[in-house]
């Protein structure tokens, strides 16, 4: 995923000749999603973007790792009202639109988070998730820091390449305490926690794990399976949506 190789120079001035595209506010919402892929760029090795240089770009952006592939940098793109995933009472995210993010980078390649819960990928090499679907709210949504939230959900997802719909997933979250985390040499506490995911139909099993604000339940790491046989996501929050 993002193999995209601009001279150094080159990347400068796509992201000037980009600046006059952003909007006001905090939609981030463009009129041509395509030329936000151009904002997302590295070469062979892992992209590494400075803190300040972060702090000024107007987007909000993420590091994103497919696999063991190298660390790319993405954009937030488009922000559009979050799912059924998402109850419309959240406590940890009452101040926080319910919203469904889409991260792109430079070769198109997609991934649609809500509250940090990967719900769609496209254009990744080896596999895309196509769609998750819950008769109740992810506890990510919830705010798994507060002791009224479920430890255990239920959902369907549905993936490619080949025809795997509607397999259900029952996952069980386990509290692992306050560790500091450190993402782009900021370091910072948060709360670790996992979730067993147990996929009954295939006989199968896989650990996804969250980093989250200890306050506001924000995600701030994550590594999560896209869906069987597919690689592990792994993702570093660099500046959140409306910050």
């Amino acid at each position: 995923m993002f193999d995209t190789r601009l001279s150094v120079r080159r990347r400068f001035l796509v992201l000037i000749a980009l600046l006059p595209l952003l909007l006001s506010g905090c939609s981030q919402k463009f009129q041509n999603v395509s030329d936000t892929f151009r904002l997302a760029v590295r070469g062979d090795d892992d992209t590494v973007k400075s803190s300040a240089w972060i702090e000024q770009l107007p987007y909000a952006s993420m590091y994103a790792r497919i696999g063991d592939g190298p660390q790319a940098f993405m954009v937030l793109a488009l922000a559009e009202p979050a799912t059924v995933l998402t109850s419309p009472k959240t406590p940890a995210h009452s101040q926080v639109p319910a919203m469904q993010l889409k991260w792109l980078a430079a070769d198109k390649g997609m991934l649609v988070t809500e509250h940090g819960r990967l719900v769609k990928t496209l254009n990744l090499p080896l596999g895309n998730l196509v769609q998750v679907t819950a008769a109740t709210p992810d506890p990510l949504a919830l705010g798994l820091q507060l002791p009224t939230t479920p430890t255990t959900w239920t959902r369907r997802i549905d993936w490619q390449p080949g025809y795997h719909f509607g397999y259900q997933l029952t996952s069980r979250f386990e509290d692992k305490g306050l560790v500091t985390i450190t993402i782009n040499t900021i370091a910072q506490s948060a709360r670790y926690f996992v979730e067993t995911v147990n996929v009954p139909s295939l006989d199968l099993q896989f650990d996804n794990a969250f980093w989250i604000d200890p306050v506001n339940g924000q995600v701030l790491k994550s590594r999560q399976l896209i869906a069987p046989g597919l690689p592990e996501v792994e993702t570093q929050l660099l500046k959140a949506y409306g910050q």
